[in-house]
């Protein structure tokens, strides 16, 4: 009470099932009395919650998974798919084979493994994607294919007026016969369906394109009907779920809204006085408040706000100088938990129990596979007794998920009678045994008798709107110190910021460390040779990273993964670039640009280390850290010589050392009782070390001197077959063997399947199948 409400904040995650959400939602809002509670959801989507609000006058995705295999046109925008959506991409791949006057059209600044079932990719310029909607809206109002009746279309219609063919072709980088075909596409077809995600919503002006993409739907008449409509595809398990429940600091529990009847009807559900009668602070709002001291507590859960949020040093002294962090997390070691001073072990995915909701609507039941382990506890198990410590024993009595469910589901309902597009009151009344035999199922599921139409929304006039956009460039805004757009986004085999991804050796094997992709331009550009370290710097912080020169990368840009932080590596932070610009409808934060330059760096030297255990490293050395089989493998580099830390390191544990020194080379092993503990590989430039085979050194040291000296090289002999990069993490297949069995006759993906199984569990390797198959159909024909 001596600081008031305002003074406390939450700050939850999408990975949250929906009871916790709920329960975490109730506490702050109905009885701390403040709103706010915000979730790392506000840095995927909510620039899409704010284009469906604006659009049908409700958070409501017209579309499922269904539509997307029934389309005669389908339009990625802004999403590789191939990687971060894998299942619905083998899906759409499916769809394609099955029907192939199924159209695929790809709009990314970069060639991903989603073009490699595209029939027409537009590598437009980043963050110009606005540009290309209006533009369409225009084009299909000038080939009279519009229908009319929507709010505000007049006004649309006449912004999007001047943007003709050439003016979206200058703007976007395009040529002017890329963007004529693709409007023609679209306005020819009779089914269109657009998929856009983060490269649409993580933007200064995401909320006004995800309006131009709906926009286009809406004049089109290509919504509301199979096979059509604007997607919008989420990126965490929950995040929908978290809408539903008010997860978002700018909206109410069960789809209301801050408005006076709003909040007279919550309040009188939840029983409760000091419900928040305005929005509260949205996730870069909240973590600069407490840097300026007005919140001082805050209780973060699930999430990783040091890594994610853009302007992480910002983030870290914000929470440095909090007075209370308290952290509920699976994980013991994460950039954030450095900041705690509570910590409340929560439960894995896998020990979970309660329901989630996909980006269909389609709510599903998470059943637990796993006992919890240790103290752990769930997370609406843990605010809930927070919330009876404070005095709030009765709201927060539940003592079962399935109490949450229940109470969650009848608010839904409450006073509702079709005013409100989210409803689930029918399952309200579930019993215990219901609930958890509950089938997946699709929402709306309402006891009310009012009809269910997309088409008349939830405006209360029975119209949509359109929303006028004027396309703005990003804000990130290149010159002669910064010339260079960097791109952020996700890797195939990592999730978020690694806390668990990162702990599985086989997933670290595809993509080990942070790397930038570089035009090939551009490294002559820069002299950035591959697999070279390089440096990247912007206005706001710095970060290394590997070089992969990519013919897929437009030049003038950068693309590096989003996802390494000071757990896996030294300045591997990609978000130390990112400037703290938002959305000024949605909030988001726009983490998708920044201005930057880059230079390559040349250490004196490179190692390879594999340990049973971190290391204190010297603060000049530059590492990254990646899972091994049973071991710690890092890579090192540095200016002053490393030899006598690491000698020194070894021989004050007493341990025997073997030491190979060929000038530059120079390579150690450190032996205990016969057990191996640490082995140092380096060199001027970077060591080819084989990290698996000398893994298994640690579990069976080898029993000869032969053996022993082929260790000290790093490099198994004749005998042992190398595998190469790791393509199919799943079965570990690397691109040696994968090329050989192309070789031996293997012309197809089923092919390869069928001899290596790769290809045949998650599906995510499959493009990059395809691209080895035709490189090697491409050599034969040479």
């Amino acid at each position: 009470d001596q600081h008031g409400p305002q003074a406390v904040a939450f700050y939850a995650s999408g990975q949250l099932l929906t009871e916790d959400y709920y329960a975490a939602n109730k506490l702050m809002k109905g009885f701390i009395g403040a709103a706010n509670i915000d979730t790392n959801s506000r840095l995927c989507m909510s620039s899409a919650v704010t284009g469906y609000k604006r659009a049908f006058g409700a958070d409501v995705v017209p579309c499922s998974y269904e539509d997307v295999e029934n389309s005669d046109l389908v339009v990625l925008v802004g999403s590789n798919a191939a990687w971060a959506h894998p299942v619905l991409f083998q899906r759409l791949a499916q769809a394609k084979r099955d029907n192939p006057r199924l159209r695929i059209v790809v709009i990314d600044p970069r060639r991903t493994a989603t073009c490699e079932i595209a029939d027409r990719h537009l590598a437009l310029a980043p963050g110009s994607d606005g540009g290309l909607f209006v533009g369409l809206l225009n084009a299909v109002a000038e080939a009279g294919a519009c229908i009319d009746g929507f709010r505000d279309g007049s006004q649309a219609l006449a912004e999007a007026r001047g943007w003709d063919v050439a003016k979206v072709a200058d703007f976007c980088g395009l040529t002017v016969d890329e963007v004529s075909a693709f409007y023609r596409e679209f306005i020819a077809a009779p089914r269109a369906i657009t998929l856009y995600t983060m490269g649409i919503n993580q933007s200064a002006s995401g909320s006004d394109k995800c309006n131009a993409i709906i926009n286009v739907h809406l004049a089109s008449g290509k919504y509301g009907r199979p096979g059509c409509g604007p997607f919008s595809l989420t990126g965490q398990p929950n995040a929908m779920g978290g809408r539903e429940v008010g997860g978002l600091a700018t909206m109410l529990a069960a789809h209301m809204d801050f408005v006076p009847d709003d909040l007279q009807r919550l309040a009188r559900f939840w029983g409760t006085e000091r419900l928040a009668q305005t929005p509260g602070l949205t996730a870069v709002e909240l973590f600069a408040a407490i840097g300026r001291g007005e919140v001082k507590a805050v209780w973060i859960m699930g999430t990783n706000p040091v890594v994610s949020l853009p302007d992480s040093h910002a983030v870290s002294q914000a929470l440095a100088a909090c007075p209370l962090v308290i952290v509920s997390d699976v994980a013991a070691q994460t950039d954030t938990g450095h900041f705690a001073h509570i910590r409340f072990p929560a439960l894995a995915w896998g020990e979970k129990n309660g329901t989630v909701t996909n980006s269909e609507r389609r709510i599903s039941r998470q059943r637990s596979f796993l006992p919890p382990p240790g103290e752990a506890k769930a997370d609406w198990w843990i605010i809930a007794r927070v919330g009876q410590a404070l005095g709030y024993r009765e709201a927060f009595a539940w003592q079962h998920p399935h109490d949450v469910f229940r109470e969650h589901a009848a608010l839904s309902g409450f006073e509702n009678d079709g005013q409100r597009a989210f409803d689930i009151g029918a399952l309200a009344d579930l019993s215990r045994e219901a609930w958890e035999a509950m089938a997946p199922v699709r929402w709306p599921v309402s006891r009310s008798e009012a009809a269910w139409d997309i088409a008349r929304g939830w405006h209360g006039d029975g119209r949509l709107r359109m929303v006028p956009v004027t396309p703005q460039p990003t804000r990130a805004t290149t010159d002669v110190f910064y010339p260079l757009i960097l791109n952020s986004g996700r890797i195939r085999d990592q999730w978020h910021t690694m806390t668990r991804t990162g702990a599985v050796p086989r997933l670290m094997q595809h993509i080990a460390e942070p790397v930038v992709e570089v035009a090939p331009q551009d490294a002559v550009r820069y002299q950035l040779p591959a697999d070279g370290l390089a440096r990247i710097w912007s206005r706001h912080g710095v970060m290394v990273a590997k070089v992969t020169i990519s013919e897929g990368q437009r030049p003038g840009s950068l693309f590096v993964p989003m996802h390494w932080n000071n757990q896996f590596a030294r300045q591997g932070r990609v978000n130390n670039l990112l400037a703290a610009v938002t959305d000024p409808y949605s909030g988001q934060p726009e983490s998708k640009q920044a201005a930057v330059a880059i230079a390559a760096w040349q250490p004196a030297w490179h190692s390879e280390l594999l340990c049973r255990e971190p290391l204190p490293f010297p603060a000049a050395w530059h590492w990254r850290r990646r899972a091994a089989p049973g071991v710690l493998h890092y890579s090192l580099a540095g200016e002053a010589s490393a030899r006598q830390w690491i000698s020194a390191w070894c021989a004050r544990r007493g341990w025997q050392l073997q030491v190979a020194d060929g000038g530059a080379v120079w390579n150690l092993l450190a032996w205990h009782q016969g057990s191996l503990m640490l082995g140092w590989w380096s060199d001027a430039r970077e060591p080819a070390v084989d990290s698996v085979w000398i893994s298994a050194a640690f579990a069976a040291p080898p029993s000869d001197a032969v053996q022993r000296h082929a260790l000290l090289s790093g490099r198994p002999g004749a005998a042992v077959a190398p595998r190469g990069r790791i393509v199919c993490s799943c079965f570990g297949v690397g691109e040696w063997s994968i090329n050989e069995a192309i070789a031996s006759g293997c012309a197809s993906v089923g092919a390869l399947g069928g001899k290596l199984k790769c290809g045949t569990n998650c599906g995510s390797c499959v493009p990059e199948l395809n691209a080895l198959l035709a490189a090697q159909r491409t050599r034969t024909q040479a």
